[in-house]
């Protein structure tokens, strides 16, 4: 184990960025040894030496003009050390810091505007200045686990021009923001990539960057190679689905499929196929992926909050998520939960709402299906003010902490008034980052209020009603009725799986109406009474009692 020694050195008694920087250090394996502040040169050039330090940790925060002369002093000191193969780094105020690079002593410098990822980095034995692709994984998975206990950073990005696009994924990869670059593609390519008879000029750009060839995606591609080397992932489309899995794995080196369950068909007016049709396709997109090694998240429990379905609705949707996952042979199945969804839930009912889906999922795994926890903030909550906005975020994110994700979603504070921008987004990345850092040095576990526990064992109770019912709703010939897709398709008609925006669906039931009552979203009766799955199952009349 390697040792780093640190302290701030002369009359400086600021210590906060040495005590972080070690802390750092630990998680990255090193063994570390504090001096304290206000510690002389020629003590800490004696711990180095007794205690066998391969790297120096030096900070000073205090007049540049007197840490240049102390530095420079320092740096003739420990010459020694030095040409024996000592590393020295230096931390300390922007002022302080452009002195200390210009000694051309230390290895690094800091001047606190790194990145937690970036120090990291350094500590794991990126050499400064020499970064490349092979410095950071590239995996999804192998990215998580290099980079814990601090979760992934992903953002939805895309321009309504190729060229903007690509200046802005240059962008957000040199400035280190993300770990993951979600492509937002127009809607005409989700849906008619390999349809060009099909595509409309005057819908190009709708939604996103409007791309038309597997070399457009190689240009997204290339265009992240630098900075800190992102990932890059997109939405699975709305149809020929396997043809784009296996472009979207050759050009941009997808890191996970998203996919829904039961939407993106004529449900929801986003793609060509009717609802039965969609999942059985839903369910081969995810075996190609699973067959692929390649992870799955299925964006499906978000769906049904942001329509205001009851929170036992987004549970029961959760675990038939990961459920579908296991079955189709998925190896890495990526969990999302948006928070906020519906608008008005509670920060202790969202956390509830998380914590039973997680609960009543973590039975499916084993060696073979291992579950990775994505957070993210609604879609539909934010305000339109900016400063409102920039403050939801952050608290937003702060609350998700609570659930030690391995992937935060960052959704941009702009989002009530335009798509983010580069700049959006490396603005939102940098207020992400301090709520994880706050988190992270030591969080209260709010999972553990009362009003959480009570709520988490209702509706895992709640949900295995719900599930029970569309077991029973199958005939004894199906073989398995949660990923049967007539079955499932049948649970939405007859409104086991129901939402009040579905109101006048063809495919949907939409009579269920919904409240926000004490922070959480339930089921009511005519009279706005809240009433059990049971009681509102048995109002449905099916075709058979269960």
């Amino acid at each position: 184990m390697k040792t780093i020694v640190a302290g701030a050195m002369g009359e400086c008694v600021h210590v906060a960025g040495v005590m972080n920087f070690l802390r750092l250090a630990e998680q990255a394996g090193w063994r570390t040894v504090f001096l304290g502040p206000a510690v002389p040169p020629e003590e800490i050039i004696a711990a180095a030496k007794r205690e066998n330090a391969d790297l120096v940790g030096i900070s000073y925060r205090l007049t540049p003009e007197t840490g240049e002369r102390l530095l420079g002093e320092f740096a003739e000191a420990a010459d020694e050390l030095y040409r024996q193969g000592v590393r020295f780094a230096f931390g300390g105020t922007p002022p302080v810091a452009e002195r200390a690079k210009a000694l051309g002593f230390f290895e690094t410098v800091f001047d606190g505007s790194e990145t937690t990822d970036s120090v990291l980095a350094y500590l794991r034995g990126q050499t400064p200045g020499t970064v490349s692709e092979d410095d950071f994984p590239q995996t999804a998975v192998e990215r998580i686990q290099w980079k814990h206990p601090y979760p992934l950073l992903r953002h939805h990005y895309g321009q309504p021009t190729m060229e903007a696009t690509l200046a802005g994924i240059q962008e957000i990869a040199e400035s280190g923001a993300l770990d993951v670059i979600s492509l937002g593609i127009d809607q005409d390519a989700q849906a008619n990539f390999f349809h060009p008879e099909r595509q409309t000029a005057r819908q190009k750009g709708a939604g996103g960057v409007p791309v038309r060839s597997p070399e457009d995606y190689r240009a997204l591609y290339d265009a992240s190679r630098r900075g800190n080397y992102p990932l890059l992932r997109t939405y699975s489309g709305t149809d020929d689905f396997i043809k784009l899995a296996e472009m979207y794995r050759d050009t941009i080196h997808i890191a996970w499929c998203a996919i829904p369950i039961f939407w993106f068909n004529r449900m929801d007016g986003r793609g060509p196929w009717g609802l039965e049709e969609s999942i059985e396709k839903h369910q081969q997109v995810m075996a190609w992926y699973g067959q692929n090694d390649i992870p799955v998240e299925l964006n499906e429990p978000h769906h049904w909050g942001m329509r205001d379905a009851p929170d036992v609705i987004f549970v029961v949707s959760a675990y038939l998520s990961a459920y579908h996952a296991k079955v189709f042979g998925v190896r890495d199945y990526i969990a999302q939960m948006m928070f906020n969804s519906p608008p008005g839930t509670s920060d202790a009912m969202d956390l509830a709402k998380m914590l039973a889906c997680l609960s009543l999922t973590a039975p499916l795994e084993d060696d073979h299906f291992r579950i990775w926890r994505q957070t993210r903030t609604g879609l539909l909550s934010y305000p339109l003010q900016d400063d409102a906005a920039r403050a939801h975020l952050a608290a937003s994110i702060y609350v998700q902490m609570a659930l030690k994700p391995h992937i935060v979603h960052i959704v941009g504070h702009t989002e009530a008034h335009h798509a983010a921008t580069a700049k959006d987004i490396i603005q939102a990345s940098r207020m992400a980052r301090q709520a994880i850092d706050n988190a992270l040095a030591g969080q209260p576990d709010m999972t553990q209020d009362p009003a959480v526990q009570t709520r988490v064992n209702t509706l895992i109770q709640e949900a295995q009603t719900t599930l029970e019912a569309i077991r029973q709703l199958a005939s004894a010939s199906t073989a398995d009725p949660l990923v049967d897709p007539a079955n499932l398709a049948k649970a939405v008609a007859v409104g086991i799986l129901d939402a009040p925006h579905l109101k006048n669906n063809p495919f949907a039931r939409g009579t269920i109406q919904t409240r926000i009552v004490d922070g959480a979203c339930v089921a009511v009766d005519s009279a706005g009474n809240p009433i059990s799955e049971k009681t509102r199952i048995n109002q449905l009349s099916l075709e058979e009692t269960w």
